[in-house]
C-alpha cells in the first residue's frame, strides 16, 4: 500500500487569526479577561507565604493570620468562579465554532462537481467534514486562552522572581529559554505528522464505510478475512502515525522534566546557601519556589497545549485545501436564470474524457428536440452514460457546446436547470427512512392527491398495500429491505412526483422482472409525455417508440434513426436487436 502524501499547503497564523480568532474577539477577550483574574488571584498563596513565614509566625500576629486566610479564601474562590464562567464561555463558543465549520464543510463538499465524488470515497469526506474540524476547539477554546494566560502568569512571576532574587532567576532562564527552542523544533517537526493522520484516518474511514456498505458481497465472497486484513493494516499505519507524534511530544515533556527539575535541585542549593549567608530569608525563598513552580507549570502546561494548537492547524489544512477546491457552479459564469425551460437540447462536437487523453466522448453532435424521446443504446462502456451526464451538467464538456432552448448549458444557473431535471439512475439509490419520505424527496411539500397520483402512475401500490404500514414503511439503508424491482418503481415515482421538462431514465427498468416492466412501461410512456427525455437501456424492446435512437460505439455516434429505419439498415442496431431477440 502506498504511503498517502500530505498537502503541503499550510494555513498560516494571520488566516487563523482573520477567520476564527477575530470574529469572536469579544468572546476570548472575556475570556482572557478571566484568566488574568484567575492567575492573580492564584498569585496570593505563593505571597500569602512568604508574609505567613516572615512576619506572621515570627510576631504571633493573629490578626495578620486572620486577613491572609481570608485573602487565600477569597482568592480560591475567585480561581473556581473564573473557572468555570471560562469553560462554559469558551468551550461552548468552540463547540459552535466546530459545528459552524461542519456545516460549512458539508456545504462545500455537496457543490462540488460529480467528477470530484468519482474519485473521492464517501468515508474520506466524513472524515473531513467531522474529524478534520474538531482541533479548533483549541484555537478558541480554553486552549488558547491558557496559553495567553499561562504566558501572562510566567511573565509576572518572573518579575517577582527578579524582585525576590535576580541571580536565582537568571540561574532559572537558562534551562527555561533552552526547553523553549525545543519545543519550536518539535512543534515544526510534528504538523506534517498530524497532517498525515488526518489523511490516514480519512484512507480507513472511507475503506470502512464501503466495507459495511458492502457486507452482503463480503459474505458471499466469503472475503471477511481479506477486509479484516485490510483494516488491520490501515489501523497499524494510523498507530504507527500516532506513535510518532507521541515520540516527539513525550520527548519534550521528558526535556521539560529534566531541564526544570535540573533548576529546581539548582535553587535548592543556591537559595539554601542564600539562606545560610543571610542574602534570603526563608520567606523570600518560600514565595521564590511557589512562584518558579507559578512560572514552570504553565511552561509545561504549554508544551500539551502547543500540541494541539499543532493539530488544530494540521485539520485546518487539510480543510483549507477541500474548501479551496471550485465549486461545481460558478456563479460569474453560469449567470443565466430562464424563467420556463422547455428543454430544447443540441450537443454540437461534444467531447469529454474522464482521464487526460482519453476521451470517453467523441465529437458527438445532435439535436434533442423538446418533448422528444432520444435513446442512447450500445455496448457497456460505450459512453452511453456519459452523454446522458452531460445532459445532466452532471459533467461539463471538455470541447464543444451542449445548449438548452439556445442557451450554452454551461452558462445556466445549475439551480434553476435542474429544479426542471428528473433523474432515475442506474442504481436507483433511496435514502434510509420510509418509501413515502423517499417519494416526496423532490417535492417534500407536494400534497397527499400529488404523492398518491406519483405512486399509482408508478405503480408502487402494488407492493405496498401488502405492507403492514404502507407508504410508511421503513425501507433500511438504500432501501436493502426492498427489492430491486421494488427499489425501481419508488425511484421511478420519486421522477414523477418532481415533474421535470428533461429526464434522464438510466437504465430505469433494468431490475424489474417481467410483470413489473410491464406495469412500469406505461406510467414511463405517461411520464415521458411532453417531456424531453433521455433512455438508456439495454433491453431495446423498451425503445421502439422512441423519436430517435442514437447507437453508440466507442464514444462516437455510429447509428441514429427511428426504430424501423435503423432495422432496415440491417446495421450496428440491427445485430444488437436480433441478438437480445434470440436471447
Amino acid at each position: 500500500m502506498l504511503k498517502p502524501k500530505p498537502s503541503q499547503n499550510k494555513v498560516s497564523i494571520g488566516h487563523v487569526f482573520k477567520t476564527i480568532i477575530w470574529p469572536r474577539k469579544k468572546q476570548l477577550i472575556f475570556g482572557l479577561v478571566l484568566v488574568v483574574i484567575s492567575r492573580l488571584a492564584g498569585l496570593v498563596l505563593p505571597g500569602a507565604s512568604k508574609y505567613l513565614m516572615d512576619e506572621v509566625i515570627p510576631n504571633n500576629d493573629m490578626e495578620l493570620l486572620k486577613w491572609l486566610i481570608i485573602a487565600v479564601v477569597a482568592a480560591i474562590i475567585i480561581q473556581s468562579v473564573t473557572s468555570f464562567a471560562l469553560t462554559q464561555i469558551l468551550s461552548v463558543e468552540a463547540q459552535h465554532l466546530i459545528a459552524q465549520l461542519r456545516v460549512k464543510v458539508q456545504r462545500h463538499i455537496i457543490r462540488l462537481p460529480v467528477r470530484f465524488f468519482d474519485n473521492t470515497k464517501t468515508g474520506e469526506l466524513v472524515s473531513r467534514i467531522m474529524t478534520d474540524v474538531e482541533g479548533v476547539r483549541n484555537l478558541v477554546g480554553t486552549g488558547f486562552a491558557q496559553m495567553i494566560g499561562g504566558i501572562l502568569t510566567a511573565a509576572i512571576c518572573l518579575v517577582l522572581l527578579i524582585l525576590i532574587s535576580p541571580l536565582m532567576t537568571l540561574y532559572v532562564l537558562v534551562p527555561v529559554l533552552i526547553f523553549g527552542v525545543i519545543s519550536l523544533k518539535a512543534f515544526g517537526k510534528i504538523r506534517p505528522i498530524f497532517r498525515e493522520r488526518g489523511v490516514i484516518t480519512a484512507e480507513v474511514t472511507g475503506r470502512l464505510t464501503e466495507t459495511l456498505g458492502g457486507v452482503r458481497v463480503i459474505k458471499g465472497f466469503n472475503a471477511e478475512a481479506q477486509e479484516i486484513k485490510t483494516f488491520e493494516a490501515g489501523v497499524n499505519r494510523l498507530f504507527l502515525n500516532i506513535k510518532e507524534s507521541l515520540l516527539t511530544t513525550s520527548f519534550v515533556t521528558s526535556a521539560a522534566t529534566l531541564l526544570l527539575g535540573l533548576a529546581s535541585a539548582g535553587i535548592m542549593g543556591l537559595g539554601g546557601y542564600m539562606i545560610m549567608d543571610g542574602q534570603l530569608t526563608f520567606g523570600d525563598f518560600l514565595a521564590f519556589t511557589l512562584y518558579l513552580g507559578f512560572m514552570i507549570a504553565p511552561i509545561v502546561q504549554m508544551s500539551n497545549i502547543g500540541s494541539q494548537l499543532t493539530e488544530a492547524f494540521a485539520g485546518l489544512d487539510r480543510t483549507e485545501e477541500i474548501m479551496n477546491r471550485p465549486l461545481e457552479e460558478d456563479e460569474r459564469v453560469r449567470n443565466i436564470r430562464p424563467e420556463k425551460i422547455l428543454g430544447e437540447i443540441v450537443f454540437k462536437e461534444v467531447s469529454f474524457a474522464y482521464e487526460e487523453g482519453k476521451d470517453v466522448v467523441k465529437n458527438v453532435s445532435f439535436e434533442a428536440p423538446a418533448g422528444s424521446v432520444t435513446a442512447l443504446v450500445g455496448t457497456s462502456g460505450s459512453g452511453k452514460t456519459t452523454i446522458a451526464g452531460l445532459a445532466a451538467s452532471f459533467l461539463n464538456p471538455d470541447s464543444g457546446t451542449i445548449t438548452v432552448d439556445g442557451q450554452n448549458l454551461q452558462e445556466i444557473s445549475l439551480e434553476s436547470f435542474r429544479s426542471r431535471l428528473g433523474v432515475v439512475l442506474q442504481d436507483d439509490f433511496l435514502f434510509e427512512g420510509s418509501i413515502r419520505d423517499n417519494i416526496l424527496f423532490p417535492r417534500p411539500d407536494a400534497t397527499e392527491e400529488q404523492l398518491r397520483g406519483a405512486v399509482l402512475a408508478a405503480h408502487v401500490q402494488e407492493f405496498t398495500d401488502r405492507f403492514e404500514k404502507g407508504l410508511d414503511t421503513l425501507i433500511g439503508e438504500r432501501g436493502v429491505k426492498l427489492s430491486g424491482g421494488q427499489r425501481q418503481r419508488i425511484a421511478i415515482a420519486r421522477a414523477i412526483l418532481a415533474d421535470p421538462r428533461i429526464l434522464i431514465l438510466d437504465e430505469a427498468t433494468s431490475n424489474l422482472d417481467t410483470e413489473s416492466e410491464t406495469l412500469i412501461q406505461a406510467s414511463l410512456k405517461e411520464l415521458m409525455k411532453g417531456r424531453t427525455t433521455f433512455v438508456i437501456a439495454h433491453r431495446l424492446s423498451t425503445i421502439r417508440q422512441a423519436s430517435q435512437i442514437l447507437v453508440i460505439e466507442q464514444g462516437r455516434i455510429a447509428e441514429r434513426g427511428k426504430h424501423e429505419e435503423l432495422i432496415e439498415k440491417k446495421g450496428r442496431y440491427y445485430q444488437l436487436y436480433t441478438y437480445q431477440a434470440r436471447i
